[in-house]
């Protein structure tokens, strides 16, 4: 493996070419241009043209003109849609599929379960969200351990190669909340070993400098408790975390509806993930669309800024010259 610095991110790669680092990223060569250490790389050499440790490259692409870069970034990876969903509580994999597609988000969270070894050719979550244009996102949910959740990860990477992942170790059944003693441990652990862990937590902003510290990718406290549907309880503390964090922070658990979507959004945070919102409402594929909408009208709101509050009424139109 070799560091490499690709658009400004560091990145470790086993390619030995530009062709294979392309191909890695699951890009079309065809529809991107590359710059290599500072040099243009045709596109008719990129299978000849050899990387090394700290070499920088720059890949670019096309996009409509006039459009705003809005993407988000976790561990080095990119991002369109700050929306990530469960694959939970759906009626089957058709609607959840179908529910994604209409969400636009681009990472998925995935539990991991025994195989039905009674009968292994029952349908599969992948024979309908395909992992390779979909980011799987395999989580803890269920564990109320570190040594549950390290194991249960151990075995996602194992299953499909995946170090991104989504550490969430519960302190009870009643209200899941977070034991955040347990989730600091696990967190540590797993950094040690290579994982990437976006780690849910409680709305704490000294915890959740914490579990930076100990190597969270991203820290994901809650809004309320989840499933509750309650919306987003405390937004300062929301808001001190996103302050004080260096590591993308996005609501987990408790939205309910598109405006708690929105809130989450207004407040700074880089991204917000729901699943029993969507799946749970009675049209999941319309409602993951209203969350895709009320997430992006959130994100702009924030980055217009919003007017300042006032004690007393401020006229829209002048009194000045009234007849």
């Amino acid at each position: 493996m070799i560091a490499l610095t690709v658009n400004g991110e560091s990145r470790r790669t086993a390619a030995t070419t530009i062709a294979q680092l392309v191909q890695e990223l699951e890009l079309d060569p065809a529809k991107v241009a590359v710059e290599h250490n500072g040099t243009i790389a045709p596109r008719s050499a990129l299978a000849d043209r050899a990387i090394a440790e700290g070499d920088t490259l720059e890949i670019v692409h096309f996009v409509g003109g006039g459009q705003g870069d809005d993407t988000w970034s976790v561990a080095g990876r990119t991002f369109t849609s700050r929306l990530i969903v469960g694959t939970g509580k759906y009626k089957d994999f058709e609607q959840n599929a179908a529910a994604l597609e209409a969400s636009g988000a681009e990472i998925v969270t995935v539990a991991v379960r025994r195989v039905n070894v009674s009968d292994p050719k029952a349908p599969m979550l992948t024979d309908y969200i395909d992992p390779k244009k979909v980011t799987y996102l395999p989580n803890t949910a269920g564990c109320f351990s570190a040594d549950d959740a390290i194991r249960t990860l151990r075995l996602a990477r194992e299953a499909g190669g995946w170090d991104l992942v989504k550490l969430e170790v519960l302190g009870e059944a009643k209200t899941l909340y977070p034991d955040m003693r347990e989730t600091l441990t696990a967190t540590e652990t797993l950094a040690k070993e290579g994982f990437l862990p976006m780690v849910y937590c409680v709305d704490d902003p000294i915890a959740a400098k914490q579990l930076e510290d100990a190597g969270a990718v991203a820290v994901m406290p809650l809004g309320a408790p989840i499933g509750s549907g309650l919306g987003i309880q405390n937004r300062v503390t929301i808001r001190l975390i996103k302050e004080g964090a260096s590591v993308p922070v996005l609501v987990d658990a408790g939205v309910g509806t598109a405006s708690d979507a929105a809130v989450a959004m207004e407040l700074g945070c880089d991204g917000v993930l729901m699943n029993t919102a969507i799946a749970e409402a009675r049209d999941p594929i319309r409602m993951a669309r209203a969350m895709r909408l009320a997430v992006e009208a959130g994100r702009d709101a924030y980055l217009a800024g919003r007017m300042a509050t006032r004690k007393y009424a401020d006229p829209s139109s002048p009194l000045a010259g009234l007849i």
